[in-house]
């Protein structure tokens, strides 16, 4: 299996002036959207700094929408994508990014404070879909020592598996911490506690795999040839 892809994504293209505006469009609130969404869940700033928690979640919420719809252009009006199975995950991811943050806007203006706080945290996991993606998918070569289940066209079945996976597996684990959060049964904090460590540790060897598999060789070329 190869490790470039590149071919199967659109990057910037001479002389295509709106796709390269909404690749940027895409790539800029991406970046900043990670950034506010951990401002938005450090509960210090909350207490503390109210007014900038109501702006940046407002600012929070346009950026998801920008970044939502930019890719959806980009996925299936560009072309940019693995395959089209695959680029149905990422479709549903995109959709649900609007649908979750305004959810949490609009508990938030309610005062639901703990329907408020559940969307919120969803909201961050959607808008790191495709980022928990390259984790996963890192971790798991790094476990397989290899490719298993992946192909070069990017319609395996673990590859099919991890774009669905990349955000309903976080979701999900979200929903059985708030769950367990209302128990009184030991025994079931004790094993959502279990499944959150697993989940850390998978996303710890992903990241890993990312940095001496798709990050430091580029950074290598970088300085390098600079």
């Amino acid at each position: 299996m190869s490790a470039d892809f590149s071919h199967m994504i659109t990057g910037l293209i001479v002389g295509d002036h709106k796709g390269n505006f909404i690749l940027f469009a895409h790539l800029i609130p991406a970046a900043i959207l990670s950034f506010c969404g951990v401002l938005q869940l450090v509960p210090h700033i909350k207490l503390r700094y109210p007014a900038f928690h109501r702006w940046n979640g407002r600012l929070f919420l346009l950026l998801g929408l920008i970044g939502a719809l930019t890719g959806l252009y980009l996925t299936w009006i560009r072309g940019s994508r693995f395959s089209d199975i695959g680029a149905v995950g990422v479709t549903i991811n995109g959709l649900l990014i609007p649908i979750a943050v305004y959810l949490a806007w609009r508990y938030a203006r309610k005062g639901r404070v703990d329907a408020h706080k559940r969307w919120a945290v969803h909201s961050f996991m959607l808008v790191n879909g495709v980022w928990t993606l390259r984790l996963y998918m890192m971790g798991w070569f790094i476990i397989n020592q290899g490719p298993n289940g992946n192909n070069n066209t990017f319609d395996g079945p673990a590859d099919m598996f991890f774009s669905f996976a990349c955000y309903l597996l976080p979701m999900l684990i979200v929903e059985l911490v708030f769950w367990a959060r209302k128990q009184g049964n030991t025994l079931r904090v004790v094993g959502v506690s279990i499944m959150m460590g697993l989940g850390t540790a998978v996303t710890a060897i992903g990241v890993i795999g990312a940095a001496a598999f798709m990050w430091l060789p580029r950074i290598q070329v970088l300085l390098v040839n600079a």
